[in-house]
Parts: C-alpha cells; sequence; structure tokens
C-alpha cells in the first residue's frame, strides 16, 4: 500500500522546508562538505588574487554553505557555483546543484538555460587555465588538447548530473502521478464498497418485504377458510351431522395445502440459505426471492401447478371455496379471455384472493361480487361486499388481522405499473379495484 495525502502529510517530520529529517542532515552534510573544499580553494585563489588567505577561506566557507538550501533555491545554488567558476572552487556545489535543479518542478528553459551557463563557464575557465598551464611549461602537449580538454572537461562536469537530475524529476513524477491514481482509485473503491453494503441492505429489505408478501398472501387464504369451515363446523356438528364431516373434510383438505405450500416454501428458503453459506459470492440475493416467490405460488392441491404462480384460470376454483365457506360470490368475466404474462396473471389472481380473504375476516356472510375485464391492453379486477348481515361479523371466526393485506396489494400493483384503490361504499360495504397493464 502506498502513503499519500493526508498519511503522507502527517508523515513530514522534517525541519523549515525539508519533508524528512534524512534530508536535513543529508543537505546539511553535503553544505558542510561543500562549503570545507571551496574552504580549502579558497586558499590558493587568495594568493593569487593577492589578499589576504583568511579572506579566501571566508569567502569559500559562505559560498559553499549555499548548497544546504539546494531543494529550497535550486536555482540560486547554481548561480553561486557559475560565480565561482573563475575561483577554481565549487566542484561538489556545481554537481549537485545541477543535478537538484534538473530533478526538480522548474521550466526546462530555465533547467536548459542554467545548465548552458554553467557548461560555457566550465568551458571558459578550464579553456583559459589549460592554456596558462601550458604556457607557462607545465605541460608540452599538442595545441589541439587546449579546446579538447575544455569541452570535455566541461560536458563530464555539466552532462551526468543534468541527465540524472532529469530522469530522477521524470521517475518521481511519475511516481507521484501513480501514487494520486492509487489514492484515487482507493477512494472510488471505498465509495463502491459503500454503495453497494446499502444496495446489499436495500435489497435484504427487499427479499424480506417480499417473502412476507409471499407468505400471506399463499397461507393466509387457506387459514382464514379453515378457520370460517371450523366456525361452521362447531355449529352444525349436532344439528346436521353430514354437513360437519363435510366441512371437516374440508378443514383437513386445506391445512394438508396450506402446510404443503408452506413446507414448499421454507423448503427453498432453506436450500437457498445453504447454498448462499457455499457459493455467497456467486448467487445473489435476488435469486433466493424469486425462488422463494415461485415455489410459494404452486398450489398443492394437484401437484402440477406451473412454477410462475397461479393464473386466471384458477379464479374459479378459488371463488368455489369461498362459496363452499358460506360465502355469496358471484363472479362475471367481461371480454374475451387470453393469456397473460405469469406475473400479471399472479398478481391479478393475488389480488382477488387478498380481497376475499379480507371479506371473511371483516365481512363475514355479506354477499359479494368479484368482476374481471379483460381490455385492450390492460386487465381489471374489482371485489365489492356489501355491508355483512346483521348478527353475522368477523368476531364470530375470531380471524386475526395483520394489516398487511391492502399493502401488499398495492406494491405487487405498483411493482407491475398498475394502479390500486381501495375502500369503503357508500352502501356501507367495502370495495377493491386494480388495473393492470396487459404487457
Amino acid at each position: 500500500m502506498t502513503m499519500t495525502g493526508e498519511d503522507q502529510v502527517r508523515a513530514r517530520g522534517g525541519p523549515w522546508w525539508w519533508d524528512r529529517r534524512r534530508g536535513a542532515v543529508l543537505d546539511v552534510s553535503l553544505g558542510a562538505v561543500s562549503a570545507l573544499e571551496c574552504a580549502a580553494e579558497g586558499i590558493p585563489f587568495a594568493r593569487d588574487a593577492g589578499i589576504p588567505w583568511a579572506v579566501g577561506i571566508v569567502f569559500g566557507l559562505l559560498a559553499g554553505s549555499v548548497l544546504v538550501v539546494r531543494r529550497k533555491w535550486p536555482v540560486a545554488v547554481v548561480l553561486v557555483a557559475i560565480a565561482v567558476t573563475p575561483a577554481q572552487m565549487g566542484f561538489l556545489m556545481g554537481v549537485v546543484g545541477l543535478y537538484t535543479l534538473a530533478a526538480s518542478e522548474l521550466p526546462r528553459r530555465i533547467i536548459g538555460s542554467l545548465a548552458g551557463m554553467s557548461l560555457l563557464g566550465t568551458l571558459i575557465v578550464t579553456f583559459v587555465r589549460v592554456r596558462q598551464d601550458m604556457a607557462h611549461g607545465d605541460m608540452d602537449i599538442g595545441d589541439w588538447f587546449i579546446p579538447f580538454a575544455a569541452i570535455a572537461t566541461s560536458l563530464g562536469v555539466t552532462a551526468p548530473p543534468v541527465l540524472l537530475g532529469l530522469y530522477v524529476g521524470a521517475r518521481r513524477r511519475l511516481m507521484e502521478s501513480l501514487r494520486e491514481r492509487a489514492d484515487s482509485l482507493e477512494r472510488e473503491l471505498q465509495l463502491l464498497a459503500e454503495r453497494a453494503e446499502e444496495r446489499a441492505e436495500w435489497a435484504r429489505g427487499e427479499e424480506r418485504t417480499r417473502i412476507a408478501r409471499e407468505m400471506h398472501d399463499v397461507v393466509a387464504h387457506r387459514v382464514s377458510l379453515m378457520v370460517v369451515h371450523a366456525a361452521a363446523l362447531q355449529a352444525v356438528a349436532r344439528k346436521d351431522p353430514e354437513k360437519a364431516v363435510k366441512n371437516a373434510a374440508l378443514v383437513g383438505d386445506m391445512g394438508r395445502q396450506a402446510l404443503t405450500e408452506l413446507r414448499e416454501m421454507l423448503g427453498v428458503l432453506r436450500a437457498g440459505a445453504d447454498g448462499g453459506r457455499a457459493e455467497r459470492a456467486a448467487v445473489p440475493l435476488a435469486a433466493v426471492g424469486v425462488a422463494a416467490a415461485a415455489a410459494a405460488s404452486r398450489a398443492a392441491e394437484d401437484g402440477e401447478r406451473p412454477a410462475e404462480g397461479p393464473a386466471l384460470s384458477e379464479l374459479e376454483e378459488l371463488v368455489g371455496q369461498s362459496t363452499a365457506a358460506g360465502m355469496v360470490v358471484a363472479l362475471s368475466v367481461e371480454g374475451e379471455e387470453r393469456p397473460y404474462a405469469p406475473e400479471v396473471e399472479s398478481t391479478a389472481f393475488r389480488v382477488v384472493q387478498e380481497a376475499l380473504t379480507n371479506v371473511h375476516k371483516h365481512a363475514a356472510g355479506a354477499k359479494t361480487y368479484v368482476r374481471l375485464a379483460h381490455r385492450v391492453s390492460e386487465i381489471a379486477m374489482q371485489v365489492e361486499n356489501e355491508p355483512p348481515p346483521e348478527g353475522s361479523s368477523a368476531s364470530s371466526a375470531r380471524l386475526p388481522s395483520g394489516g398487511n393485506g391492502l399493502v401488499g396489494m398495492k406494491e405487487r400493483v405498483s411493482a407491475l405499473g398498475g394502479v390500486f384503490v381501495s375502500g369503503p361504499t357508500d352502501a356501507g360495504g367495502f370495495r377493491v379495484s386494480a388495473v393492470i397493464p396487459a404487457s
């Protein structure tokens, strides 16, 4: 992991303009060495210039110590090195100064200009010095050696530090760019992880709501009919034993159907949970909800119901079950029947089923009208019940109400882009209406 941004800022512990203490130690050490070098070279300079040697030493110490500020003012260091070149001092300062200048963030034209000035100054000083030495007889070589020595010395002192500084500066800028890019990617990944966690939490909530809705729709209707039949059985057990036996058989059949459907749903959920532990990254949470909804929609009565859920062709059977429980239900169908998408038929069936369940709960004995209309681009359904007769109420069967039926119906219809309306009628009954797009 790279350390940039706030972590890098906290890591800076050097004094003044240094980022790190070791950088300060290095520059101070180089400045001290350069000052000693210039001081030593100041003695022959003072002798040649005819000034006291102490002045030459002090001048060398002051000039060489400028190398300490090479990171802060590299241009000043190079200019001082160029200025003391005629005095034949500041070799270390010139080399290190050119390297620092080339590695800095200064424009290339400034770097090139100062490097050219340093090259020209070294060339002139070397040319003059070699020529003087040959004139004094210290060197007995051809005249060709003077320009050769001047050019070679100036290039050797100037080119390597400049090229090395350019390389180091380019590499440093590349590393900073990569570090910034890594920081940016890290922040993006963190943001994506937070969003993914939010989406996962939202998906978990949606799946919990979906599963609760499916279990309510599948089980509540049959259990409600069981309670109604059980109440009727209690009322006619002594008066009409034959009818009591029939009601008992209906209660048993409906109980078995409810248990079968519940077992299928729990089996799918359990299988999905086991598969999620074994391969959590490969199976999305939504797949479990889809499988649960498909299994919950199966009817155990014939064992062959399609996996996508109940169909409108089973609407007569649904009405017949309510009729067998003692409810007076009138079913009317308008328009030409045709197949719809599985989710449309399942939603329409569930709306009618839940509406009939609410009639059993809240208006036992009330006459109910179920209307289904096949239109060009939509399907409409309406379940309306009259006020319950006097002396008959839902409390006779003691049917509990969770208050989630209407909410679940509205969620189903709205998910398909439909319209759901429910509320009491002027006559004292209750009406549930829904319109679902057919495509």
